[in-house]
């Protein structure tokens, strides 16, 4: 009995340590990130024309999202990270990613900027449009 018990309190300490340590999570690819001109962290190509569902969400990113994340998803030096990136690409974080993430907030884990906060006032179908938006930069700056 006495070694389950002494193997149950190094994973509860193990998880406790993980969890509180600053940045243990972050063991960023992105570093090298550096910002470009007007604090961007990423160099964005607007497509020329938008879908109908992206134009809604560009909307929505702009009144809820550019704030941190920036001027088209290009990131906010030391505030957030670029949306585009391959960090956001379909296959690693998906749609479902970026609904939990405005709902729920985010721990930080790829990115040294710390936690998300939750975003107030949007709905799933905001978020979907917003997403439509990101995937659409995506898409144009070879992110698929």
């Amino acid at each position: 009995m006495k070694p389950i018990l002494a193997i149950a309190a190094i994973l509860v300490a193990g998880g406790l340590g993980y969890a509180l340590w600053p940045n243990a999570s972050q063991t960023s690819q992105s570093d090298d990130v550096s910002s470009l001109e007007g604090g961007a962290l990423v160099d964005v190509l607007v497509p020329d024309t938008l879908s109908q569902n992206a134009q809604i969400g560009q909307l929505g990113y702009e009144a809820k999202c550019a704030a941190c994340h920036g001027a088209n998803a290009a990131g906010e030096d030391g505030v957030a990270p670029p949306l585009v990136h391959v960090i956001y690409e379909p296959s690693h974080h998906g749609d479902e990613s970026f609904q939990r993430a405005a709902e729920m907030g985010v721990r930080g884990h790829h990115w040294p900027f710390g936690n998300m906060p939750p975003v107030e006032g949007v709905t799933r179908a905001d978020v979907t449009m917003i997403t439509a938006y990101i995937r659409e930069l995506q898409r144009a700056n070879g992110i698929n």
